[in-house]
């Protein structure tokens, strides 16, 4: 019946149309999941559940698709005996700080620091600045940084001397479970599938014209798929923390082409 409910809509709503960018700021980067959205009447709201009856609506995009964005539950800047070697007062400035050491500049955006692009961890394999993901017992994935496998090479000028070693953590998201019961302690695992693993997903095709012309509905996916899909790099970290901004924007993804290979049922 809920699965109806939402071919309903979209037959009523949305097919054959193209998003209304008549009221909206069309530079942002969210305005057209947005409109979807209200098509399918789901307000706007914090909460981490599925979108709409159990199934989570997830945006057509170009190339990549975004499980969420969601923040490690501990940064070396935040919280730790670390924290006091990142310059400034503010989480904000220690933020800056950690992308000045663990980032790379932006000649593009007047050297801004970032963590993202190639300073961004990956899985099992360091990358350039000395950082990747592992995961522990628990499912946990860890951000590690080793001083030696940095190949800056005025690295000695960039890293304070209490960072220069090995496997220091940079970043924990708590995976399987969550030592605290903290709103902000969230685990991956209850992230994922309070979103993924109840009726599935849906996704709206368009043509080539722009406009809406098919429902696509996904199969649910539960934490230890979804940590496999990590660990042989189908889901990777994206991260976009920058200079100047104190959101982390820490968004785990999937290319288009893994995601079209979980739909199951498509509606024209």
């Amino acid at each position: 019946m809920s699965k109806q409910m939402i071919i309903k809509l979209f037959e009523n709503n949305v097919k054959g149309k193209c998003a209304d960018t008549s009221s909206r700021n069309v530079n942002h980067d969210g305005w057209e999941g947005h409109w979807l959205e209200q098509q399918f009447g789901i307000e706007p709201n914090s909460n981490n559940g599925a979108d709409l009856f159990g199934y989570e609506l997830k945006k057509e995009t170009s190339s990549k698709t975004s499980f969420g964005d969601w923040s490690a539950n501990r940064y070396i800047f935040k919280t730790g005996s670390y924290f006091q070697y990142f310059e400034g007062d503010t989480f904000k400035d220690r933020q800056n700080s950690f992308c000045q050491i663990f980032g790379k500049p932006n000649p593009h955006k007047n050297n801004r620091y970032s963590w993202s692009g190639s300073s961004c961890p990956k899985i099992n394999s360091f990358n350039e600045v000395g950082q990747k993901l592992v995961i522990d017992d628990n499912g946990d994935i860890v951000a590690i940084y080793c001083y030696t496998q940095d190949t800056r090479l005025n690295k000695y000028s960039i890293v304070p001397i209490a960072f220069q070693q090995e496997d220091l953590e940079l970043a924990r998201w708590f995976g399987k479970s969550s030592p605290s019961n903290n709103k902000g302690d969230k685990c991956l695992k209850l992230k994922l599938e309070d979103k993924f693993n109840d009726a599935g997903w849906f996704t709206i095709k368009k043509d080539g014209n722009g406009r809406y012309k098919q429902l696509c509905f996904g199969e649910p996916i539960n934490f230890d798929r979804w940590l496999n899909l990590i660990k042989e790099g189908t889901v990777f970290f994206d991260s976009g923390m920058y200079q100047g901004n104190s959101r982390p924007y820490s968004l785990w993804r999937a290319n288009n082409k893994f995601w079209d290979s979980l739909i199951t049922e498509i509606y024209e």
